[in-house]
């Protein structure tokens, strides 16, 4: 797999020069899983992330996170296709790019969270926790707005 990837008039690249760090910052400290995320905050988050981004004529149109020891975990975050860009199939070959990513094989376990997109991950062999009584976090869910 050499990055960039075709797909019609989108690409999807690895290059972290190309992302547009304003742009996916704008998206995702609106949504529900990072409201109001510092923008320091966000690109600290990206630095130490293996970044897919999906662009449209240059554009940035979407955007995922995985973080990972690339030998035993994976863990898949901030997805996001810009609205006026789904509907096209775009979701899914992020997520075939990024499960069959050279650097990304023979991981034992992926996680992730996710309140609205079971459907689409469960394509890919994500389930409920099997063991969720194991699972533990530290969480400090208003972290962002409270200091």
């Amino acid at each position: 797999m050499v990055f960039p990837l075709t797909y019609g008039e989108y690409q999807i690249d690895t290059d972290p020069a190309r992302l547009d760090l304003a742009q996916c910052h704008a998206y995702i400290a609106s949504t529900y899983w990072a409201k109001d995320i510092p923008l320091a905050t966000f690109r600290r988050s990206v630095a130490g992330a293996l970044c897919f981004g999906v662009y449209h004529h240059g554009q940035q149109v979407g955007f995922a996170r995985v973080i990972s020891d690339y030998a035993t975990i994976a863990y898949l975050g901030d997805v996001f296709i810009a609205p006026d860009h789904r509907g096209q199939g775009l979701s899914k070959w992020l997520m075939d790019s990024i499960i069959s990513h050279p650097d990304l094989q023979g991981l034992r376990r992926w996680i992730l969270l996710t309140g609205d997109a079971h459907g689409l991950y469960q394509q890919y062999g994500f389930t409920p926790l099997a063991a969720p009584e194991r699972w533990m976090e530290r969480a400090h869910l208003d972290i962002y707005t409270s200091s």
